[in-house]
Parts: C-alpha cells; sequence; structure tokens
C-alpha cells in the first residue's frame, strides 16, 4: 500500500468554539488552551471571534477581550504552532484588522466569504500574500453550491493568490458522498492544496472529514471536544485517532492532543456542543450553525418552535450575516400560527 501523504491539521478551537461560549472566551482561557495545542502539534492553531476578524459587535455578538488581545496572548506562547485568523470581508478591512492582525504576528490568513462570492476576497487575498504572509480561501456554507459552481470559485481564489483552499460545512449538511464528489473535483483541478471543515450536526463530521482526505484533501480543521457552532466540529482528540489508524502522516503527538481536549472540557464546561433536537434540525435545512443562539432567543421571544424556525430559515436559503432574518422568520411564523393555529411543519 502506497504511504499516505502529510496532511495539515488547523484547530479553530479557540475560533469556531467562540460561538458555542457567546463570544466570551477569556485571556486566560486563550494561553491555557494555546499551550495544550502548541504541546499537541497541531499546525495552525486560529484564535478570534466565531465570525473572524472585526466581527465583534452587537448583531452577532461581542467578544469579552479585544482580538489584538487574544492574538497576542497566543503569539507569545506558539512556537511550533502557527498563529491564524479567519476572516470576512466586510467584518474585516484591510487598514484596520488585517494591518493589525499583521501587527500582532499572525502567519495565516483564511479569507471566508459565501460559497458563490469569492469575488469579494480578491482585495484581502493579494494583500496579504503581497506582504509575504500565507492566505487561504475559504467557501463558506458549501453544500448550497454545486461542484463546478465551487471549482469556479475556487479558480477565482487561486487566482487572487491563495495557498490553500478549504470547503466550509457550515451547516453540518453533507454526506460522506458529496464530500467525495466535491472535494475530489477541487483536488484533481486546482494546483494549491485543498481542505475541509466539518461540523457534526447530522453525526457525520469524522466520516465526512475522513472522505475529504481519501478524495484528495490535504488540510482538514477540528476542534478539541468539537467545541464549535451548532453541534460542534469534527473533534480534534478523534481526528488525531483516525488519523493515526488510517497512516495519514502529521505533526500530531496522539496523547498530547487527548490532553488538549480534557482540558478544553475543563475550560469550557457548561458550554461543548451536543446533538439534540435543533441542531440536527439545523443540519437537515443546511442552516449556518452559528445561527442556534439567535434562533433559541427569537423563538422564546415569539413563542414559536426553534425548529420551525430553522426550516423556514432554510427555505428562504438565508446564510450567515442575516442574523436579522431570524427575528423577521420568527414574526412571520407567531402570525401564522395566531391564524392558523399551528406553525407550519416542513413538507
Amino acid at each position: 500500500m502506497p504511504a499516505k501523504p502529510p496532511i495539515i491539521v488547523s484547530d479553530a478551537t479557540l475560533r469556531d468554539g467562540s460561538h458555542a461560549y457567546s463570544h466570551r472566551i477569556t485571556l486566560e482561557q486563550v494561553c491555557a488552551y494555546a499551550a495544550a495545542a502548541e504541546a499537541a502539534g497541531f499546525d495552525f492553531l486560529e484564535v478570534g471571534h466565531g465570525n473572524g476578524l472585526g466581527a465583534s459587535s452587537l448583531q452577532v455578538g461581542e467578544s469579552l477581550v479585544p482580538e489584538a488581545e487574544m492574538l497576542r496572548a497566543a503569539r507569545k506562547i506558539l512556537r511550533k504552532t502557527r498563529l491564524s485568523v479567519h476572516l470576512i470581508p466586510g467584518f474585516a478591512t484591510i487598514k484596520r484588522e488585517i494591518v493589525n492582525a499583521l501587527a500582532e504576528g499572525v502567519d495565516l490568513f483564511r479569507v471566508g466569504c459565501h460559497c458563490t462570492e469569492a469575488d469579494i476576497t480578491q482585495r484581502h487575498l493579494s494583500y496579504v500574500r503581497s506582504v509575504g504572509r500565507e492566505a487561504w480561501g475559504v467557501l463558506m456554507m458549501s453544500h448550497m453550491a454545486s461542484k463546478e459552481v465551487l471549482l469556479e470559485e475556487a479558480k477565482k481564489m487561486q487566482s487572487y493568490g491563495a495557498q490553500g483552499i478549504v470547503l466550509m460545512d457550515s451547516a453540518g449538511a453533507y454526506f460522506p458522498t458529496d464530500v467525495t464528489a466535491k472535494i475530489g473535483l477541487l483536488a484533481s483541478r486546482l494546483e494549491i492544496p485543498v481542505g475541509f471543515h466539518a461540523h457534526d450536526n447530522l453525526g457525520l463530521s469524522i466520516a465526512n472529514s475522513i472522505a475529504a482526505l481519501d478524495a484528495g484533501a490535504r488540510l482538514i480543521d477540528g476542534t478539541a471536544k468539537g467545541f464549535g457552532a451548532g453541534a460542534g466540529n469534527a473533534p480534534l482528540e478523534l481526528l488525531a485517532a483516525v488519523l493515526q489508524q488510517q497512516g495519514y502522516t502529521t505533526q500530531i503527538e496522539l496523547y498530547k492532543a487527548l490532553d488538549a481536549a480534557d482540558l478544553a472540557a475543563r475550560l469550557f464546561a457548561g458550554s461543548l456542543p451536543d446533538s439534540n433536537g435543533i441542531t440536527i434540525v439545523s443540519g437537515m435545512a443546511g442552516v449556518f450553525s452559528g445561527f442556534a443562539k439567535h434562533v433559541q432567543r427569537a423563538a422564546q421571544q415569539f413563542a414559536v418552535d426553534p425548529r420551525d424556525i430553522f426550516f423556514e430559515l432554510g427555505r428562504r436559503k438565508v446564510v450567515g450575516g442575516q442574523e436579522d432574518l431570524i427575528v423577521e422568520v420568527a414574526s412571520d411564523l407567531a402570525r401564522r400560527k395566531g391564524t392558523t393555529g399551528q406553525t407550519d411543519k416542513p413538507s
């Protein structure tokens, strides 16, 4: 059997996990977990607000600690593990957020957008590359586009200077066959590495991650204990074990990865994600996992079933950044309930 290629593993615990923690991660938690990630040998540690640089706001949630302080704290600890950030044009500007992150020593900028809007990443990707830092393109909510469209958008990012492309299953809606088809096409047609970022809404994050690697992905994301939006991400401790069992080469120290997961369980006790009716419906509806807390608040405010809200958001193809529509949907469902005596159920 031919040797399997080396895999780059990105730890998003201190970024995607921010969603699950209502963006209240402390500097003490950043420092403690960064030391554990460094010991575990993860290639990158992503730090910041759940929606990335510059996203702290009333609309999507305010961070407890300014992003510059979080990045500075992590930078002081990381040696072999490189520091990365997620950013979305619109939240993050070049002159402020990117320049500030450069000053804090960020190694990798992962520039994300909705999966059909790669055009908006050109300036951000090009700028990061022009100053000599690493940049990847990230296609979010990628279940909403065909493999052909994703290839077209990924090629744009490649032309802008992206050194890697990551497909995000932001809603946890993928099945392994979907992953195989989409990752397989991109891996065979792009000149740069392809990666996958899983969510566990349908309980398939590990299976989908392995399907991605088997289809040619060389970049993979996860979080300790799955700490992330919705039902969480692919648990890094399970990924580490499965990658070792499958014969993939990584820099991970298995026992240290297990220790990092145990630490995360203590640091974020009470906020670790789990599978429940809301997260399952979110995956079925193909709606961004990070909407869960917003949906629950709106459901309580308007006395409607949060699952109905998710299915309606899915019908409307609502995406991240459109959190204001959650209240509108809840209000509409409440009016229908008042008229018909029951909320609409999914077909």
